[in-house]
């Protein structure tokens, strides 16, 4: 059996096969021109930028200089590319395109245009919409060097149906819960949406790389001075990250700021790794009973924080 890093590994090189393929990458000639695909990039390089310079180019495409210095000395051959001195830098000659050069880049760029086109225009419009979307991920992926840093944000439409799909979809995932878990997460959004009052309730979503990858809810409880924690959950690849302490220290800072005097929760004994965050959180156990939830036994436990102490 393989594991997940060599299924991911296999995946991507399964997408670059098909990506490389269905543009025509491995052609000897791109789209059609006489250029092959490290020589249009390199003269797109030399269109788009100002009297750039080879390292400049070397730099933006990553390649090795030898092989941009051959390229350039072939444009220059062809008489696509002239070059000047640097007043800067008598050493790094400025390079621009001739006219040649610019008419030989205008007509690769409409055929690349065309081809790509093409390629996108025969997508049924779902598709095209998944292609489009993937594409823009993957260049946001690749071109932030920076990790990801999580932050919280408050409620914005469609985060409540998101709550509800994602703790829905990952708890039958992890623990085997089905549509009863579901409709109890739907059941206590709904609630919190009819009688939400910013005075004595709130909600945050997690975010990173700009996906949702956590909630968590404040809600008044039904005794004076007492409120609830509720709907924490963080996403699988979030983990590791610090979301969650960040979620349950957001939760009961605002509670404290709101004038309660006690913090409440209910959980699973399951549940390992959100215990362990609320235990850190100074939260402990005051009441635990066996039960029968969502098809299976559970032991279900009610924490406590005390918000004066």
């Amino acid at each position: 059996m393989t594991s997940q890093h060599d299924q991911d590994v296999a995946a991507l090189r399964a997408f670059n096969r098909t990506y490389t393929r269905r543009l025509g990458l491995l052609d000897t000639s791109y789209d059609g021109s006489p250029f092959t695909l490290s020589e249009a990039r390199v003269l797109y390089e030399l269109a788009t930028r100002t009297d750039p310079v080879a390292a400049e180019i070397v730099r933006a495409l990553g390649l090795d200089p030898a092989q941009v210095s051959r390229t350039l000395k072939r444009f220059a051959e062809r008489g696509l590319v002239t070059t000047r001195e640097n007043p800067a830098h008598g050493r790094h000659q400025l390079l621009s395109l001739t006219d040649e050069g610019a008419s030989a880049f205008a007509t690769l760029e409409a055929n690349t245009k065309a081809s790509v086109g093409g390629l996108i225009d025969g997508l049924h419009p779902l598709r095209r919409a998944r292609l489009l979307a993937a594409a823009r991920d993957i260049t946001a992926v690749f071109e932030d060097d920076a990790p990801p840093v999580a932050r919280l944000r408050g409620l914005e439409p469609g985060d409540l149906g998101m709550v509800v799909a994602r703790q829905g979809l990952l708890y039958a995932k992890e623990y085997g819960w089905g549509r009863d878990h579901e409709a109890l997460i739907a059941e206590i959004v709904a609630r919190f949406h009819q009688g939400f009052d910013p005075a004595k309730d709130d909600a945050w979503i997690a975010q990173a790389d700009g996906a949702m990858v956590g909630s968590i809810f404040l809600v008044r409880g039904e005794t004076p001075g007492a409120a609830k924690l509720r709907l924490l959950y963080v996403e699988p690849d979030a983990r590791g990250m610090g979301v969650g302490r960040m979620l349950v220290e957001a939760c009961v800072a605002r509670a404290r700021a709101l004038g309660y005097q006690r913090l409440d929760l209910w959980t699973v004994k399951t549940l390992s790794a959100a215990r362990r965050l609320y235990q850190q959180a100074g939260f402990q156990v005051i009441e635990e009973a066996p039960c029968r939830r969502f098809g299976q036994d559970l032991v279900d436990q009610i924490w406590s924080l005390d918000l004066g102490a």
